[in-house]
This record gives C-alpha cells, sequence and structure tokens, in this order.
C-alpha cells in the first residue's frame, strides 16, 4: 500500500483537494514504472477512482490496468478511498491518497486537473485551482485579502 503526501504552505484558505466526484472524476496523474523490469512509461498516465478496469485472467478489477511494453507483464493499481484534504494548521507532510500498486510503482505525481479551497475566515469556495505550475494566488473578497497556495512538494511513500 502506498500514499501519495503533501507539504503546502497555505495562506487564508484551507481544506485543499481535488475536485473529484462520480459526476466530474478526478484524473490523478503519475509516472508509472514496471518493477519487474524497472522500465519507465514514457508519458504519464491517468488514474480515476471512478474507472474500473478488468483485470486479464482474474475475476478482479482496478482503477488502473497497464501492460508493460518493455517485458509485457500486466500490472494494477487501485486508489483505495476518497482523497483527504490538506488541513492547512496541520504539521506536514499529510497523506491526500492511498492506493494499491500490483505490478507497478508509481513514481512521481504530476498535479494536473482542477483542485479546490475553503477561505479559512471566510469560507469562501475557490474552484477550478490549477496547481500545475506549482503555485495558486487569487483575493478573498470576504475576508479582504490575498490567498495563496505555494511550496507546494508531493510524495509518494509506502503507507
Amino acid at each position: 500500500m502506498y500514499a501519495l503526501q503533501l507539504t503546502a504552505e497555505l495562506a487564508g484558505v484551507t481544506n485543499l483537494r481535488p475536485s473529484d466526484t462520480a459526476e466530474n472524476p478526478f484524473w490523478y496523474t503519475f509516472k508509472v514504472q514496471c518493477t519487474s523490469c524497472r522500465e519507465t512509461h514514457p508519458k504519464p498516465v491517468g488514474v480515476s477512482r471512478f474507472s474500473q478496469e478488468e483485470i486479464s485472467g482474474s475475476r478482479g478489477e482496478a482503477n488502473f490496468v497497464w501492460k508493460c511494453k518493455n517485458c509485457k507483464r500486466e500490472s494494477s493499481a487501485s486508489i483505495l478511498a476518497a482523497p483527504t484534504a490538506y488541513d492547512a494548521p496541520s504539521k506536514p507532510p499529510q497523506k491526500i491518497l492511498t492506493f494499491d500498486c500490483r505490478g507497478l510503482e508509481f513514481v512521481e505525481f504530476v498535479p494536473e486537473g482542477e483542485w479546490q479551497v475553503d477561505g479559512a475566515e471566510s469560507n469562501t469556495k475557490f474552484e477550478g485551482i490549477d496547481l500545475s505550475e506549482g503555485e495558486w494566488y487569487d483575493y478573498d473578497e470576504k475576508a479582504g485579502d490575498e490567498v495563496n497556495i505555494k511550496e507546494l512538494k508531493w510524495e509518494i511513500v509506502r503507507a
């Protein structure tokens, strides 16, 4: 079992989380490596917790099924639970997502997709946040102050 951990500096906002619902699923983007031959797939792959794929020669399903082009082995990964929001006052790093990998490893997280936060004092909802540049800045009208997310550091660890 593995976890995606986040360390970030949040100013004026809290509950950083991906916009991830059954109606509008979030695609978690990872660089993937085969555990058999150690080949790293050249392009990042997307995994949704709402997507189910059949595993060949098995009755099981996973959120992501991948066949290594180098050694031809099939591998799979499943997201084990809904994402956990990153809470500003807590001490980092915090676990955002847990997943189980069989025959592959996620070696890097790419923060593509839409994220959301709540104003720390005002409860203003900020949606459609793009973290791909590693930071985000906005203004909270209700609080009358600038809000931001910066110093993002993603880490994949054994849970």
